[in-house]
């Protein structure tokens, strides 16, 4: 039933209670009763009422194959935290494939995040304006991390769409509540769609292969990864009891959450887990290889100094001597110089990240096509203007010169630089120096992007939709331009509760309006065209059409097509 189904009837219930006291009493207890009815028409109005909050034993249950849990209701949206779809993954389970969680008895309160997992401190913290801006919620650390948080309009049995939002972080770092526009609960009110995040294992944790150690840890170089399959395969059982529908579930992330659903193409046990598939700033051509993983865990355990130790001991470690010593070996195997530019297509040295393994993860996402399994399923990719490359924190890069910028560029992409510096300036001629470094810089994740778009177009199934978030945040005088995850409050409908980032205007509202109800259409029908947009092609060879989301949305058709052929050159993307 719908919120307002659900507490008439949770009110009615009460009301019936009251009716059949009073009848049933008299004489002297009539007083009694007249006081324990006034209680009761004190509780049912409070619950039926306008109050934004709602919390009772009585409201927002749910049933899941685990046992039943409680969330509460804001604002006409059931929301559950912290539920449980793996179990705990410390002690003896630790690095070993997650199992589902243990049955409880009564009812299970999941009104708050649960923990997040074992990870690094954020070097954000130590920026204020970064800080203020983004408003972190890094949450509590922990092994018993495998949770998801659900928004939902109803409990009524109606089957909505899915979105099943994967954070990013790389693969080391982040959780399903660090930034406010991860919050579904508007994006569930405006489209009557069911929201899930979750959170997974991260880094050392849940990309270390420790192979070497017997048969039973084979797989535990993506055992990250695997928690995600868990998540959907609790999705897949579960959120019908949340009002959702199991057979149209877009998965969708940002970063190294778009690099995850990326590799979830790639996994056999995700297969008809999804039906859509959205990337947003995280498109994976390559993930890692043996001979890496290999590397990165013989450093570990020299920063441990457990080379010759047993599993047993390396178990017995507490979490946090595992997190710091990847952490050193991480920086000891990093190249000098080392940029996201460079290893665009794939991994950089030292990072954790799935591998593949030929079981597990079966290929590449897009070394040189799309993965079989995308044919019959529409994929939406994009890419921010100014992605990690903006003045958030260093005002003075707005003073950079026309050969400074030359100069800086030279480090990213080598000798094609000045053609890419002149193809961008080209397109824009007034445009600041940086600015155009800028853009330049940013360009390999658009290139990226764009290549994932064709590969998928190529397969001839469902269609690819290509955008481009051009915006500029007025924040902090517009320094922070249209910065790497800018879109993701846009796409939730959440430009007012991640102000800070927005600005909370009028006109911030009305591109989050545009851009949340084409992720809203592209869940629901796999197509993102909507009455307030203009009509958004699919990508094609032929017509490689972009939509360029900002104050007044457009498509264009290849609009960087020069400098995007010189950046897919310098970094080996086939044309």
């Amino acid at each position: 039933m719908s919120t307002q189904e659900h507490l008439k009837t949770t009110a009615a219930l009460k009301l019936d209670r009251r009716s059949l006291m009073t009848a049933a009493l008299a004489g002297g207890l009539v007083a009694s009763s007249a006081t324990s009815a006034d209680a009761a028409q004190a509780k049912t109005s409070k619950a039926a009422g306008p109050d934004p909050f709602r919390g009772s034993d009585d409201l927002a249950v749910a049933k899941t194959e685990a046992g039943r849990v409680r969330g509460y209701i804001h604002n006409s949206i059931l929301t559950f935290k912290g539920i449980p779809y793996g179990a705990d993954t410390g002690g003896a389970a630790r690095f070993l494939p997650a199992q589902k969680p243990k049955p409880w008895a009564g009812l299970r309160s999941a009104m708050q995040y649960g923990p997040v997992s074992p990870q690094p401190d954020r070097d954000g913290w130590k920026n204020d304006e970064e800080a203020w801006m983004f408003a972190w919620n890094d949450g509590i650390q922990g092994e018993d991390c495998l949770r998801t948080n659900v928004w939902t309009p109803g409990l009524d049995g109606k089957k909505r769409p899915v979105m099943v939002w994967i954070h990013g972080g790389g693969h080391y770092a982040g959780s399903g509540q660090e930034q406010p526009g991860y919050d579904g609960e508007n994006l569930a009110r405006t489209g009557d769609v069911v929201v899930v995040s979750l959170n997974h294992r991260l880094g050392a944790m849940g990309y270390i292969d420790f192979s070497r150690f017997g048969p039973e840890y084979k797989a535990s170089a993506n055992i990250g990864m695997q928690d995600i399959v868990l998540a959907l395969e609790w999705v897949r059982d579960n959120i019908a009891n949340f009002g959702g529908d199991p057979g149209c579930v877009t998965i969708m992330g940002q970063s190294g959450g778009g690099a995850k659903v990326s590799t979830l193409m790639v996994m056999p046990k995700a297969a008809g887990l999804f039906h859509r598939a959205v990337v947003q700033s995280g498109s994976s051509h390559l993930i890692g290889v043996p001979s890496d993983a290999n590397r990165l865990t013989d450093q570990v355990l020299v920063e441990l100094g457990a080379a010759g130790s047993s599993m047993e001991a390396i178990k017995a470690l507490p979490y946090k001597d595992l997190v710091q010593a990847a952490i050193r070996a991480q920086a000891k195997l990093r190249k000098p110089g080392q940029t996201n530019a460079i290893s665009a297509r794939g991994p950089r040295a030292g990072d954790f990240v799935p591998i593949v393994d030929g079981e597990i993860v079966v290929r590449h996402p897009f070394e040189k096509d799309a993965p079989p399994v995308m044919k019959p399923i529409p994929m939406m990719v994009g890419t921010v203007l100014n992605e990690q490359v903006h003045a958030l924190n260093h005002p003075e890069y707005e003073r950079m010169t026309e050969e400074e910028a030359k100069a800086n560029l030279v480090k990213i992409y080598g000798a094609p630089s000045e053609g890419i510096f002149a193809a961008v300036r080209r397109r824009n001629p007034k445009m600041k120096p940086f600015d155009v470094y800028s853009i330049c810089c940013a360009g390999s994740a658009r290139a990226r992007a764009q290549y994932q778009a064709k590969m998928k177009s190529a397969q001839g199934g469902a269609p690819a939709f290509l955008f481009w978030f051009t915006w500029q945040t007025p924040v902090l005088d517009g320094r922070p331009r249209a910065f790497h995850c800018s879109e993701i409050a846009f796409a939730f409908n959440n430009t007012d509760v991640a102000g800070s980032l927005t600005g909370g205007s009028a006109r911030a509202r009305k591109l989050g309006h545009a851009m949340s109800q084409a992720w809203i259409n592209f869940a629901r029908h796999g197509n993102p065209n909507h009455a307030d947009l203009p009509k958004w092609p699919a990508y094609s060879a032929a017509q490689p059409a972009t939509m360029i989301f900002d104050d007044a949305c457009q498509v264009q058709i290849a609009p960087d097509r020069e400098e995007q052929a010189l950046i897919g050159a310098a970094l080996g993307i086939p044309a």
